[in-house]
C-alpha cells in the first residue's frame, strides 16, 4: 500500500518550484501526507533536494544539519535587490580585463573558514515574527543579525571565465555549513574584489551523503511508482543519522528505547546526540540529559512499541 512507504528520496528540484511545491507534488504523488524536505532552495535554484516520507520526515532536521555542496556562478559587473538575477540592478561597474584568474582565485580562498555572514532581505529568516522577504517587498531595510557559517572547501572552476560587455561571470564550487547563502557569499566575493556582484546561477551538487548522481526527477520518480518499484527508490532512515554516532544494543536494551526510557549513560557514551539501531535499524536518537548528569534521554523516537 502507498501509505507505508518510508525512507527518504534524493529528488533533483527542477528550477521554477519553491521547496514547498516539491513536497505538495511529493504528497500526491505518493499519497501521503508525510511528507518534508530538508533545507529550502531558491525557485531559480536546482539540484539536490532529499525529502523525507513516513517516519523519515523525524529525521528531517537532522539531514538539514548537515553540510552541503554547491556549483554557483558569480555575476560581476552588476549587484541585485535579491543578490541573484531576478532582482533589480542598484549598481553597475565596468570590469577591466585586466582582472586576472589569478586574483579571483585568491580571493575565493579568502572566504575558506569560519565567518559571520548577514542573511539577505530577500530572504524567509524570520525577525519579530515576520519572514525578511516581506519586509523587503514593503520597501523596509530591516537590521539582520548576522550568523555564524563555515566554508569547508571553496575551488574555482577552471575555464569558467566569460567577459561579455564589461561583465564578467566565473564558477566556483563550495561545500559550506548549513545556514550559509550562497547568494551573500557571491555578492561578498563581488565587494573583495571590488566590484558589485550577483548570483547567476546555482545548482547543489550534494546535501549531506546525497549526491547529485543519485538524484531523481519527479518524472523518473513518477515512472518507478507506476512500474511498482518505488521502494527501490526510497534510502533508508539510517542514511539521514550517517553523520551522528551510532551504538547497537541487545534485544533487552531495544525494548527500553522503545519505550524512551531515560537511561544510565557510561564511558561509551557520546556527549552529544547519538543514535542507538537494533540490527542495522535506528530505534532513536537520545542525547545527554540537560538536567540530570549522568542520564541520557530521548531527542527523537524513530520506532515505537
Amino acid at each position: 500500500m502507498l501509505h507505508m512507504f518510508e525512507g527518504i528520496i534524493p529528488l533533483y528540484k527542477p528550477k521554477g518550484m519553491t521547496s514547498h511545491d516539491c513536497v505538495m507534488k511529493m504528497r500526491k504523488l505518493l499519497r501521503t501526507k508525510k511528507v518534508g524536505h530538508t533545507g529550502t532552495l531558491d525557485p531559480d535554484v536546482e539540484g539536490v533536494l532529499p525529502i523525507c516520507v513516513g517516519r523519515a520526515t523525524k529525521v528531517v532536521e537532522y539531514v538539514t544539519d548537515m553540510p552541503k555542496e554547491y556549483e554557483a556562478e558569480v555575476t560581476l559587473g552588476v549587484s541585485t535587490t535579491t543578490e541573484d538575477a531576478s532582482g533589480e540592478v542598484i549598481a553597475e561597474k565596468d570590469i577591466p580585463p585586466t582582472l586576472s584568474k589569478e586574483n579571483i582565485v585568491v580571493t575565493l580562498h579568502k572566504f575558506k573558514g569560519k565567518q559571520s555572514q548577514v542573511p539577505p532581505m530577500y530572504s524567509a529568516v524570520k525577525i519579530n515574527g515576520k519572514k525578511l522577504y516581506e519586509y523587503a517587498r514593503e520597501g523596509i531595510e530591516i537590521e539582520r543579525p548576522a550568523r555564524d557559517i563555515e566554508v569547508y572547501r571553496i575551488t574555482f572552476i577552471e575555464n569558467s571565465i566569460q567577459q561579455v560587455h564589461h561583465r564578467m561571470s566565473f564558477r566556483f564550487i563550495v561545500t559550506c555549513s548549513k545556514g550559509t547563502y550562497i547568494r551573500t557569499l557571491c555578492t561578498d566575493i563581488g565587494k573583495e574584489l571590488g566590484y558589485p556582484a550577483h548570483m547567476s546561477d546555482l545548482t547543489r551538487t550534494r546535501s549531506g551523503p546525497f549526491m547529485l548522481e543519485r538524484t531523481l526527477t519527479f518524472e523518473e520518480i513518477e515512472n518507478r511508482k507506476n512500474e511498482g518499484l518505488l521502494e527501490q527508490v526510497l534510502v533508508p532512515i539510517t542514511e539521514g543519522l550517517i553523520h551522528l554516532p551510532h551504538i547497537e544494543v541487545n534485544e533487552s536494551m531495544k525494548g527500553k528505547i522503545l519505550h524512551g526510557q531515560v537511561l544510565s549513560a557510561n564511558n561509551e557514551t557520546p556527549n552529544e546526540p547519538f543514535v542507538f539501531s537494533y540490527k542495522g535499524e535506528a530505534l532513536a536518537v537520545y542525547q545527554p540529559h540537560p538536567l540530570k548528569d549522568g542520564l541520557i534521554k530521548p531527542k527523537t523516537m524513530l520506532k515505537t512499541i
